[in-house]
C-alpha cells in the first residue's frame, strides 16, 4: 500500500491532468446544455452502476434540493435508486435494460441524460443512451479514458484521462461538483 502523500499526489496530478486537457470545454457544454434543459423544464435523467450509482444520486439531489443557493427545485431524477422499479424490472425482464426503460417513462425530447460509468461499457448505461437517443434527449457521458462504448452514444464525452476505476471516481466528484455548481447559476441567471 502506498503513503497517503503518494496517493494525493498522484490525485492531484490527475486533476491537473484534467485541467490542462480538453474536459473542461466539455464539462461546460454538458452544463450549458443541462440547464437549458431544466431551465425549459425538461429532465435530467442520471444513472450509472455501483459507486457511479451513488454518484448519479448525489447529483441528483444535489439539483433537486439545493448546491450553493436558494432556489426552485431542478427536475433531475436519478434513475438508480427506485428500488422496486429497478427490481421488479430486473427480474421480470433484464437488469441490461432497467436505466432504457425508465428513460422511455421519464424522458423527454429536449432533456438529457447523464451516465455514469468509469469502462463507458456498463451495458445498462449504453442501453439507456440507445433509448435517450430514439426520444431525441440530449446525452452525456462521464467514463474513463477513451469513453468506451458511450462514445459514440454521447452528445458530450466527458472522459477523464485514466483506466483505474477510484481515480476516476474520484476526478468524476470534481468534475459533478462543478457541473452542479455551473447548472445552479444558469438556471438561476434564466429564471
Amino acid at each position: 500500500m502506498k503513503p497517503i502523500r503518494e496517493h494525493l499526489a498522484e490525485a492531484a496530478h490527475l486533476l491537473a491532468a484534467v485541467a490542462d486537457g480538453p474536459l473542461g470545454d466539455r464539462v461546460d457544454e454538458a452544463a450549458r446544455r443541462i440547464a437549458a434543459a431544466l431551465s425549459a423544464r425538461l429532465p435530467l435523467l442520471v444513472c450509472g452502476n455501483g459507486g457511479s450509482a451513488s454518484d448519479a444520486d448525489h447529483i441528483a439531489g444535489e439539483l433537486v434540493g439545493r448546491f450553493l443557493k436558494e432556489r426552485p427545485a431542478l427536475k433531475c431524477v436519478c434513475l438508480a435508486s427506485g428500488t422496486a422499479a429497478l427490481t421488479a424490472w430486473a427480474n421480470d425482464y433484464s437488469y441490461e435494460t432497467i436505466f432504457a426503460r425508465q428513460v422511455e417513462a421519464y424522458g423527454e425530447p429536449g432533456g438529457v441524460l447523464l451516465g455514469l460509468s468509469t469502462s463507458g461499457n456498463s451495458a445498462n448505461v449504453v442501453a439507456a443512451f440507445a433509448a435517450a437517443r430514439r426520444l431525441g434527449m440530449a446525452t452525456v457521458a462521464m467514463t474513463g479514458e477513451g469513453g468506451g462504448r458511450l462514445r459514440e452514444l454521447s452528445d458530450v464525452l466527458i472522459d477523464v484521462p485514466s483506466r483505474r476505476t477510484p481515480d476516476i471516481q474520484q476526478a468524476h466528484v470534481v468534475l459533478y461538483h462543478w457541473l452542479c455548481e455551473a447548472v445552479e447559476e444558469r438556471c438561476a441567471a434564466a429564471g
